[in-house]
């Protein structure tokens, strides 16, 4: 059955609700990690410059390292887009920069860019400079003497044909381009090289290449069309070369080139066809070719690999980059292993200092590594948060631990806050699960996780088990790379799994049931898309899709909608037994239902994510019915033309609050999916393939950048509110968790190590103010209704610790409430003003610009507090709840005691640095007492009362020293969230004493000076 259809731009429609980006511009986007690299396409040096390396990772931006690679560091981030296939640094000025996007590859989980983009300041700013249709970009060469003459090699659209492909020049830098070498709206261009001594001398390799939007068996090439080229005129005119080399009857394939500098009529390429694949070598300058090597190691998978180098001093040694990089030192007769691991580094480009051979830049699918030793030894991959998820899960553990299959690299378990004020590489690990899988926490077992095909994974052991409904795949069922696995909303027991038909298991896999027929489609028309290669398909289109999302309902048990990627959506309502086609009428065949999600107010609604990238559609599509599915209406107005969407997700909050995962970034909705806007913020660009929403926090899974968390989404799920307040506004708090943001006693890590970030230390506190004004003061009261802390715009910076032996990096800024116009977020650190400590320090647990001044004030005690916002002389409230760490054991009572106990260490810091105020200023009064005219007789006893009361400021049992052990003793009592021990309240009871015997003797000083002073008058 297919449903009908209403398009949101042909109804009548309410009023906008897009709200003024302002109301949530404070909010911040974090990298939790992990940092394992992600596939990498784009890999360049500077010549003469060896520590300065560029890489370009898919989905991941451009990045740059100054230090052979310990270090890398994102330069696009300000970009439209993340998805990088090609780099150029010009060889005449190194700050000319030039950036190809889109990956230029052929594979099923293309990202797509916009074109050619170029800095002339080293990658501090870029401007894009046109091809902005070409889609996908593998190479670029600038003109080793001038940096305004580049060639781009264009591919152009993966899934259908394009006008914009082939090879294209700039004379003037980018301003405008000429297309130079053509074949047809099927054939792309996708490498490039100049003559090794006359730049006039050009080649090129075209390349006609397809994806069906089907997975197996989807990559055709058209091998007439594919071929080398050369230009001897600067890129006028081209011919075509390469006699020797497979041709169309070979079944020829994609071709990759390479020169040789120290022997200029030398070249190689390696070439795949389905007859004589090999690497072959030219020795008159590519007109001429013969076979070297045809061991399929060096040229299989073309669609992904095709890459060979040569080393700039020696012809003979060659490099060829496939799932393992292969060295050869005799002109490519022999080769032997470069680097690689099992399971498949999958490598894609190198590069060669031609300064220095040993200096080797190498790019794969796990990232890029560095060699200054000719391969003996390499730097890290496990320094690039750039992982490719495609999908995210967030457990119920506390703090919450976020999962994903990652591309290319396995699967991964990360925690969303870690123990040691950041999250490290001791706070994450692969749960067994497949790269492209699903992953699903079990609800009842905290220890156990489920992922991929279907797996079983246990924290406590580490041991994976396969649990699949089929577990020798023998035909029966269909399997793709990404299959649904999900438990249930409302029996944390029911465990679904999509194929072509949908399993379901209540025991954890121990047994399976088939709860639906195969939900796909039986026959339809080939795509159009396909065109000229839809003859190469054995098949004939008769391929056959998969389930690929299933939605439960959180409200119904029993209602289940199910999507599949040939482009079809089922509900049931009776857990399986029966199945309805409620199709939307404008999903052709093969409309891939990328997620669909049932609502949690309305068992009528839900929402459908409709990816059509593989039919060469980069339009947004999502729908929403509110009928059950009886008819659909497309809400996608304000999303932009080419964001294709890959997740929708409802505020489980607040009712009619929506998120969009596109390949655009993420964009939200407040009436419904009526209209949208962005919430990219810090985002970087990347395609956000998936997003959760775990309790106050937006989860993301990119592919490309790895997670990111949005904390504490109540400005988005309150904006309404927010814009309707005729003044100030402060937003409802979310609540906080009293938990101790660094537990680490140890030596801090270097701060060139890479690490996620934790959420802020404390309350989030937001407000918003429309325009600029007097002083904003924000109080927090307890139930009682005291005042337990108070901040306001005019405080000022505390100067820096004087005598400390530390560099100020490591330190945290202080919290300034902002006073100007728009939303602010305040961080309130649930602790009681400082304490008045003499000295303060900075625990040996550090973290990089986020290290607290100690002591802090003591915590305060779980309950519920009230927030006072004054702007202006108006007053706002909310009241907030303080909820414990769950993880503590501590009962209520031995908080109480433990705050009871701090507080009185406290007050006695505060008369200690009273009676020290006093002391001194007993000695300054001395002083000028021994000036006075009468003193004469009385300078014994003036100045034996100084020494006494120089002893008491700071001798070994004076005030100063005192106020360092009560500072101790404070530590001792807020150093865990623990009934302190009976010897402890027992210390403090003996060091007040000590207290009250040195006030006594700071009182009496005073009394006898006021004593003298009177005979001095």
């Amino acid at each position: 059955m297919l449903c009908a259809l209403s398009v949101a731009g042909l109804r009548s429609v309410s009023p906008a609700q897009q709200y003024d980006p302002t109301l949530f511009a404070e909010m911040r986007w974090r990298q939790i990690g992990p940092f394992r690299g992600g596939r990498t396409v784009a890999a360049v040096g500077v010549p003469g410059h060896p520590t300065v390396l560029y890489i370009g990772v898919n989905n991941g931006g451009v990045w740059r390292s100054r230090d052979y690679g310990r270090t890398w560091t994102p330069i696009f981030d300000d970009q439209p887009t993340g998805s990088i296939g090609a780099i150029a640094v010009a060889p005449s000025d190194p700050r000319t920069i030039y950036v190809g996007s889109g990956e230029g590859l052929q594979r099923p989980d293309l990202s797509v860019g916009d074109g050619v983009f170029k800095s002339t300041d080293g990658g501090a700013t870029w401007r894009h400079v046109g091809l902005a249709d070409g889609l996908q970009i593998p190479a670029i060469v600038v003109d080793p003497r001038d940096p305004n003459r580049v060639f781009v090699a264009v591919l152009g659209q993966p899934y259908g044909p394009s006008v914009e492909r082939g090879v294209y020049r700039s004379l003037d830098g980018g301003a405008t381009w000429q297309k130079v070498l053509e074949k047809d709206e099927n054939t792309g261009a996708v490498d490039l090289a100049f003559g090794p001594t006359n730049s006039q001398t050009v080649f090129a390799v075209l390349w006609a290449a397809r994806q069906a939007p089907w997975e197996i068996g989807s990559s055709w090439t058209l091998s007439a069309s594919n071929g080398l080229y050369r230009s001897t005129d600067g890129g006028t005119t081209w011919r075509q070369i390469g006699t020797g080399l497979p041709g169309a009857a070979e079944g020829l394939g994609r071709i990759g080139l390479a020169t040789s500098q120290s022997a200029p009529t030398r070249m190689y390429a390696v070439v795949g066809a389905t007859k004589g694949g090999g690497l072959y070598r030219s020795d008159d300058g590519g007109e001429g070719w013969r076979i070297a090597n045809a061991d399929e190691h060096l040229w299989g998978r073309d669609g992904d690999f095709n890459e060979v180098k040569v080393d700039p001093s020696n012809p003979d040694v060659v490099y060829v980059a496939n799932v393992v990089t292969w060295q050869s030192l005799d002109g490519g007769h022999t080769f032997t292993a470069f680097r690689g691991a099992p399971g498949g580094d999958d490598y894609h480009r190198l590069w060669i200092d031609p300064g220095d051979p040993a200096v080797i830049l190498l790019a794969g699918d796990q990232g890029a590594v560095v060699t200054v030793n000719g391969g003996e030894t390499w730097s890290s991959w496990y320094n690039q948060p750039t992982a490719q998820f495609y999908h995210v899960a967030t457990d119920r553990r506390f703090p919450y631990w976020v999962y994903g299959g990652q591309q290319e690299s396995g699967s991964v378990g990360i925690v969303s806050r870690g123990n040691d004020g950041q999250i490290t590489f001791r706070e994450w690990h692969p749960v067994g699960a497949e790269e492209y899988g699903y992953i699903a926490p079990d609800p009842l077992h905290p220890t156990i996780v489920y992922g991929g095909r279907v797996t079983r994974f246990d924290w406590s052991t580490g041991q994976v088990q396969d649990v699949s409904p089929e577990p020798v795949r023998a035909g029966k069922y269909r399997w793709v790379r990404t299959m649904p696995l999900l438990f249930s909303p409302l029996d944390p027991h029911v465990l679904y799994f999509g194929a072509n038909v949908l399993f379901q298991t209540s025991d954890g896999g121990d047994g399976w049931r088939t709860i639906s027929p195969d939900l796909t489609r039986s026959t339809y028309a080939v795509p159009e898309n396909l065109g000229a290669f839809a003859s190469l398909d054995p098949e004939k289109g008769k391929h056959r899709g998969v389930i690929y999302t299933v939605a439960p309902s959180p409200r119904k048990a029993g209602l289940l909608w199910v999507g599949t990627d040939d482009g079809l959506i089922h509900v049931t309502h009776n857990e399986g037994r029966t199945w309805t086609d409620v199709t939307p009428a404008a999903l052709t065949p093969w409309s891939k239902v990328s997620l669909l999600e049932a609502s949690r107010f309305d068992t009528l609604v839900a929402y459908a994510a409709v990816n059509r990238f593989r039919l060469a559609d980069l339009r947004p599509h999502v729908y929403r019915t509110g009928d059950g599915g009886r008819s659909w209406t497309e809400i996608v107005r304000g999303l932009p033309a080419n964001a294709v969407v890959n997740a929708v997700r409802e505020d489980p909050a607040r009712r009619g609050l929506l998120y969009a995962g596109t390949e655009r970034g993420v964009y939200v909705s407040f009436d419904d999916g009526g209209h949208w806007q962005t919430v990219r913020l810090n985002l970087p660009p990347t395609s956000v393939r998936d997003l959760v929403v775990h309790d106050s926090d937006l989860v993301v899974g990119t592919h490309g950048r790895g997670f990111w968390i949005l904390d504490d989404i109540t400005p988005l799920r309150q904006a309404a509110e927010a814009a309707a307040a005729p003044d100030a506004y402060l937003y409802r708090p979310a609540g906080a968790v009293r938990v101790r943001w660094n537990e680490n006693t140890d030596t801090p890590l270097p701060i060139d190590e890479p690490v996620g970030k934790n959420p802020p230390d404390g309350a989030m506190i937001d407000y918003y103010l429309p325009r600029a004004g007097g002083p904003v003061a924000l109080e927090i009261l307890d139930r009682s209704g005291t005042v337990v802390r108070r901040f306001s715009s005019a405080d000022t910076v505390p100067p820096r610790d004087s005598g400390l032996n530390i560099p100020d990096w490591w330190m945290r800024p202080s919290p300034i409430l902002g006073s100007g116009a728009g939303m602010h977020r305040f961080v309130w650190d649930l602790h009681y003003p400082p304490p008045a400590a003499l000295h303060h320090e900075y625990p040996i647990a550090a973290v990089y610009h986020d290290t607290p001044r100690e002591p802090r004030g003591p915590w305060v005690l779980p309950g519920r507090y009230t927030v006072r916002l004054t702007v202006d002389g108006r007053t706002f409230t909310r009241g907030l709840s303080v909820t414990m760490d769950p993880r503590v054991a501590a009962a209520p009572r031995a908080l109480d005691r433990q705050l009871a106990l701090a507080l009185r260490v406290v007050d006695a810091l505060r008369r200690d640095s009273t009676a020290l105020v006093a002391l001194r200023g007993l000695r300054s009064a001395l002083g000028q007492a021994r000036g006075h005219a009468g003193a004469a007789g009385l300078a014994t006893v003036l100045d034996s009362l100084d020494r006494q009361a120089a002893a008491l400021e700071s001798g070994d049992a004076g005030l100063t020293r005192l106020n360092g052990r009560l500072v101790e003793l404070y530590g001792v009592i807020e150093g865990a969230d623990v009934d302190p021990p009976t010897r402890v309240a027992a210390a403090v009871r003996e060091w007040l004493g000590v207290l009250a015997t040195r006030q006594a003797e700071e009182g009496a000083l005073e009394r006898r000076f006021r004593s003298l002073s009177a005979r001095l008058q």
